[in-house]
């Protein structure tokens, strides 16, 4: 017997009897179905289907037309893009109904009515409800090249613009006495928010991707003379040329810019103190 072959069993002189295949007799089908069984299938299937309908049921009132997963948004940008298109529909909506409420508001023949209208008049302009066209300046803040990002070994935060950075630079330009000043084509106003919020930038609740550009409406030698000499901005300008650093800075000087009416609410919000009640 050669290594490695397997041994024949005593008693057999048929050399491919190793290699046969023993077939069996098939079970005879039954003749009677399983009754007990087909009657389970008959009651259980129904109840199966009716409880599924209840889980969709309860899914669909708990989501209340919103994703009940938001972990499918992978993309960023594709995320921020929707967030900015949700708040556009309803800032046109807000604005809509606000030109309702104006045309009520004139067809109304009330001396006080009248007054408070003439009051309001007067501070649209100041309070950024109207256009500012003018030569001005652009700045625009960016992150640094991805290449650097990924190559960096110490603090990535130097690299990146934050919402600092930007309030810096509109800090500068009101300084500079601009007239009108916006940021990604938005008016600020005095109730305008800059936030931080992931790799974006919230505005009025609105995130926006970088790179940020930031106009101003206003004298261009002032404005370029309160950029220059904002230590904060010189400080990030040195990082800008640093090419380890190497974070976006721009700025041109514009013979036109427009700066749109601010459309956003106008309604405010604030905290309130607690009163002490004794009981």
């Amino acid at each position: 017997m050669s290594a490695g072959s397997h041994a024949r069993g005593t008693g057999s002189s048929d050399p491919d009897h190793s290699r046969r295949r023993i077939r069996l007799p098939r079970r005879p089908a039954q003749s009677r179905p399983d009754h007990g069984r087909g009657r389970l299938w008959r009651i259980g299937t129904p109840l199966v289907v009716l409880a599924c309908g209840g889980l969709f049921v309860v899914s669909a009132n708990n989501s209340e037309g919103t994703d009940l997963r938001p972990g499918r948004y992978t993309d960023l940008a594709a995320l921020v893009e929707d967030e900015a298109d949700s708040y556009a529909a309803l800032r046109d909506r807000v604005a809509a109904l606000d030109a309702q409420v104006t045309m009520l508001s004139t067809a109304v023949s009330d001396r006080d009515v009248n007054r408070y209208q003439r009051k309001i008049g007067r501070l649209r302009d100041p309070a950024g409800l109207e256009p500012r066209r003018g030569p001005g300046v652009t700045i625009v803040l960016s992150d640094a090249p991805a290449d650097v990002i990924n190559s960096t070994t110490g603090d990535v935060n130097p690299l990146l613009v934050h919402q600092q950075d930007i309030q810096a630079v509109v800090n500068a330009l009101w300084k500079g006495g601009a007239s009108a000043v916006t940021i990604q084509g938005q008016r600020v106003v005095s109730t305008t928010g800059i936030k931080c919020e992931g790799n974006s930038v919230q505005l009025q609740g609105v995130p926006y991707p970088q790179p940020y550009v930031i106009q101003a409406v206003g004298d261009q030698s002032a404005l370029r003379s309160a950029v220059d000499n904002d230590s904060y901005l010189a400080a990030y300008r040195e990082d800008a040329a640093d090419p380890e650093i190497s974070v976006g800075w721009e700025l041109a000087l514009e013979n036109s810019l427009t700066a749109p009416a601010y459309d956003g609410l106008t309604d405010l919000s604030y905290a309130v103190p607690l009163t002490n009640k004794t009981s």
